[in-house]
């Protein structure tokens, strides 16, 4: 109830940039640092949000001062839009690494991404960063966040449904069916637009979506909860097909989300899987 309450109140606020920096390579760069340092799961999403949220939060403060810039360059004042841009530029992989060591230390029972660590790598990138502007970066990630960093991921939902499932009486093979979600988790990140440009056609039943029905479709790419249960389903579908129709109605009487959604999604999943070509 706690992650339906906090999933509906995130997608009722939802920025307009949502999403905007959870494009592959971004996400690719976090998965592999993470592997790198050797940090569990949970931590590799919690970077991902971490960093879609400051960034949300950069780009709006960007939008507002250069409202303000036009008003100074109007009196004959002011820096100009380019520049405020180009320090995002420069101090993106910088804050990506902040994440990635705000993350890690959430997860307490795994690595924690220490300065040294961060600068060395940093370093091997040609970036002449020093310990004081890394301390520096997370405090501007914190401060950008008013402290709230202990976000929700979509690995949180999958986990407590599984749990729910097995409460329910739901005989699936438990380590199993965890370790394939966690790579249709995976695989869904970063391939997301692709699956849910998908998920829209078939949803709309529309192969050209106008620029309203995309704009709509942003709480449904952004809902935590629809992700989990479509991973699970997917996860079901591929290791124990019998047992499919069973775990979907579980899930439709656990979350509210219909039968028919949830197929959808597995859909578009299991359509980027095997390709595009296959029937």
């Amino acid at each position: 109830i706690h992650l339906a309450t906090e999933n509906e109140q995130y997608l009722s606020s939802l920025s307009e940039q949502a999403g905007c920096f959870k494009e592959t390579r971004t996400v690719e760069f976090i998965f592999l640092l993470s592997e790198k340092w050797h940090l569990d799961e949970s931590a590799r999403y919690q970077a991902v949000e971490l960093l879609e949220r400051f960034m949300i939060k950069q780009v709006e403060q960007i939008c507002k001062t250069s409202g303000e810039n036009v008003r100074s360059r109007e009196q004959g004042q002011g820096s100009s839009w380019s520049a405020l841009k180009d320090q995002i530029y420069d101090t993106f992989v910088l804050r990506l690494v902040s994440c990635i060591q705000l993350a890690s230390k959430l997860s307490v029972h795994y690595n924690i991404v220490n300065s040294d660590t961060a600068l060395k790598f940093l370093q091997s990138l040609k970036y002449s960063y020093t310990k004081q502007e890394l301390l520096e970066s997370e405090l501007a990630v914190l401060k950008s966040l008013h402290f709230q960093i202990n976000v929700s991921t979509p690995l949180a939902y999958v986990e407590l449904l599984l749990e729910v499932l097995g409460h329910n009486g739901c005989l699936l093979p438990a380590k199993p069916l965890h370790q394939m979600c966690m790579q249709l988790l995976d695989f869904s990140y970063l391939r997301r637009d692709s699956i849910y440009d998908t998920l829209l056609k078939i949803t709309i039943e529309n192969s050209t979506p106008s620029k309203l029905q995309v704009a709509k479709f942003l709480t449904v790419k952004e809902d935590f909860m629809l992700l989990a249960v479509g991973i699970i389903s997917t996860g079901v579908f591929i290791l124990n097909p019998g047992h499919w129709k069973q775990v979907v109605e579980h899930l439709n009487c656990i979350t509210g989300i219909t039968s028919q959604s949830i197929l959808e999604f597995s859909y578009a999943v299991l359509k980027h899987i095997v390709g595009s070509t296959t029937p």
